[in-house]
């Protein structure tokens, strides 16, 4: 999901800074630029788009057997309480865990949402990256409708992040903007591509998750990527200040999401004891692994665009992304 953000003059972007120094040709040309990424999007969508709500039979009964993630994936894999469990407490944990994950990113998809919506409101209408715009924006609502269903199926459980989580995720809305709004995208949507790729082509996984997986990271693939260009952009000229504000920030709101993925509730719900569930989970080193290797090109990127300060750092490694 990407977020057109507003850019006035004197806000510090680097655009107008360019623009004073060089003319208005540079802003022109980099507008240029962004439309003809956005109609490549667009086109891009129209012929690669799909409905969750028409291509999955959500009548069809679930397999047993079946996992709701790959069991590497589980939070307790490779733990003493995962030795522990019988295989049936396996497949019920991981149903719930993936339950949880899909939840969390309805709660921040519907942050983007409202994002986008907002500062779109007066746009540019006949410009490809208004359309582009809207066209996330639709993408996002069927994810969200496509992950409450597929949870509601697998688990009939709704979770949600912490009341504390759920307040910061409110003023994140409000006042992210620029590269902070789009290298948060990249957070939530990188770290969750690389989960679902890991899944998405596993026999053991349920057939339907399976599909949910292959349609998010097919579409959120030209989101990552039009966020990718808005944050290098967004970069062009800050100077020392902002952009140890922006990394601070950017990693402040990796470390709730990320650590809000798998929430306490899943490990009850699927009848284990959720107080040692989450302790080993918080310790357990493969999972960590996990973690690390799903974000590696998400760290690449943030320290080639000059997000990925020492402060940023501490937070990442809080979160087990470094």
């Amino acid at each position: 999901m990407t977020v057109a953000m507003e850019r006035t003059p004197g806000d510090g972007t680097g655009r107008e800074s360019a623009a004073v120094a060089h003319g208005d040709n540079v802003v022109s040309m980099r507008d240029q630029g962004a439309n003809e990424v956005s109609e490549r999007l667009l086109a891009s969508a129209a012929r690669l788009s799909r409905n969750a709500l028409t291509e999955i039979d959500w009548s069809e009964p679930m397999d047993p057997t079946k996992y709701g993630c790959s069991p590497e994936w589980s939070s307790l894999y490779g733990t003493a309480y995962w030795s522990e469990l019988t295989e049936e407490q396996r497949i019920s944990v991981t149903r719930h865990e993936f339950a949880s994950i899909m939840n969390i990113g309805i709660w921040f998809e519907m942050i983007l949402q409202e994002m986008v919506i907002r500062d779109q409101y007066l746009g540019a209408y006949h410009d490809p990256e208004f359309q582009f715009a809207l066209t996330e924006v639709a993408d996002e609502c069927r994810h969200s409708i496509m992950f409450a269903k597929a949870s509601q199926k697998m688990v009939g459980t709704s979770y949600k992040p912490t009341k504390a989580v759920g307040r910061l995720g409110k003023l994140f809305k409000r006042t992210a903007k620029n590269e902070v709004a789009y290298a948060g995208i990249l957070v939530a949507e990188e770290v969750l591509d690389v989960f679902q790729r890991g899944c998405m082509r596993d026999d053991r996984v349920l057939p339907f998750i399976r599909t949910v997986n292959e349609i998010h990271v097919l579409e959120e693939s030209r989101h990552m990527k039009f966020a990718r260009e808005e944050v290098r952009e967004s970069m062009e000229g800050v100077g020392w200040a902002r952009r140890q504000f922006s990394a601070l920030y950017v990693a402040l709101g990796a470390y709730f999401i990320v650590t809000s993925l798998v929430q306490k509730k899943a490990f009850a719900d699927a009848g284990l004891d959720a107080d040692r569930a989450v302790a080993e989970m918080n310790t357990n080193s493969h999972f960590q692994s996990m973690i690390r290797s799903s974000c590696a090109h998400l760290m690449e990127f943030l320290d080639e665009v000059g997000l990925l300060t020492r402060p940023a750092m501490h937070y990442y490694r809080k979160a087990n992304m470094l």
